[in-house]
């Protein structure tokens, strides 16, 4: 579970955002392959944050192999994208990387489902702001919008986060909760923001919970392709309630997401996204309840 906020209506408050939102204009065309990226100052202005902030998220897409030439003197240049044989699978991506541009891709059709398995709604959400983004603009046109979304219950004991040695102390249970409900209402508010444009003509956005910590997280797009990514458990610290709290956690967006994809031939792939909207269906009508995310 990140620490980190969504970035919603325009504010962004950490690198990551940032990063996310340059991601998006790399991997649209609108910053192409070869070109220089504006200036840290420029971008400092545009997002309304310190240039640090810029410049550790010109360092995540380096990471990425998305920029090169990152320093604190000229402009960083967008580095060539290599997506490999046409028609191949993409490789594992971190799943801020790899569900953001999958996602785009979904939102080319003209019946768009997304179901979602994690602890919260975070990757999702910033995932989905340049398909809305674009939908907004007219430059993607769908009809429909169904995203189905399982999280843990409230109820629950998690599995994680919890305090290191101390699993009675709720503060990281009630830290998750205020994050899992915050990101649920964002992703509901982002994606109702549809019904204004003229293409789409139906959105559904419904939350299920959960009576276990998931260990993995699984996103499945169209009925047609996978992405399946572990969450890796760390010990981290972080304040809480004003107090530094040292517990087991996972930070999702930096899990990495395996793809899947389902072709006209039968194959192992499509055999796992058959599998996995099956499994995730059984969850959604058999042992889940209805979850109403809190105000």
């Amino acid at each position: 579970m990140s620490q980190e906020s969504t970035a919603l209506n325009g504010h962004y408050r950490s690198y990551l955002q940032v990063a996310e939102a340059l991601r998006a204009r790399i991997h649209s065309g609108e910053l192409r392959p070869g070109s220089r990226m504006p200036t840290q100052a420029k971008l400092a202005e545009e997002f309304g944050v310190e240039r640090s902030v810029i410049r550790q998220a010109l360092r995540v897409l380096q990471d990425e192999n998305l920029l090169t030439n990152v320093s604190r003197g000229s402009p960083a240049t967008v580095a060539e994208i290599h997506t490999g044989e046409v028609g191949t699978v993409p490789r594992p991506q971190p799943a801020t990387v790899g569900l953001a541009s999958r996602v785009v891709a979904a939102f080319e059709a003209r019946h768009v489902r997304i179901d979602a398995l994690c602890l919260t709604a975070e990757t999702l959400s910033i995932a989905l702001a340049e398909p809305i983004r674009q939908v907004h603009a007219g430059l993607l046109r769908p009809e429909t919008v169904k995203v189905r979304v399982l999280l843990p219950s409230r109820d629950i004991n998690l599995a994680f986060p919890v305090r290191v040695g101390d699993h009675s102390d709720d503060r990281p249970h009630r830290h998750w909760l205020n994050l899992r409900n915050f990101q649920g209402q964002a992703l509901r508010g982002f994606l109702q923001s549809l019904r204004s444009t003229p293409s789409v003509t139906d959105v559904s956005v419904t939350f299920r919970a959960l009576p276990f910590t998931p260990p993995v997280k699984m996103y499945i797009l169209n009925n047609r392709e996978a992405l399946f990514g572990y969450y890796m458990i760390t010990q981290r610290e972080e304040e809480i309630e004003h107090e530094p709290v040292e517990m087991f956690d996972a930070l999702g967006m930096q899990s990495m997401l395996f793809p899947f994809q389902r072709t006209e031939a039968e194959s192992k792939d499509g055999t796992f996204v058959e599998q996995s909207q099956l499994w995730f269906n059984a969850l959604w009508e058999t042992i889940t309840t209805d979850l109403t995310l809190a105000e």
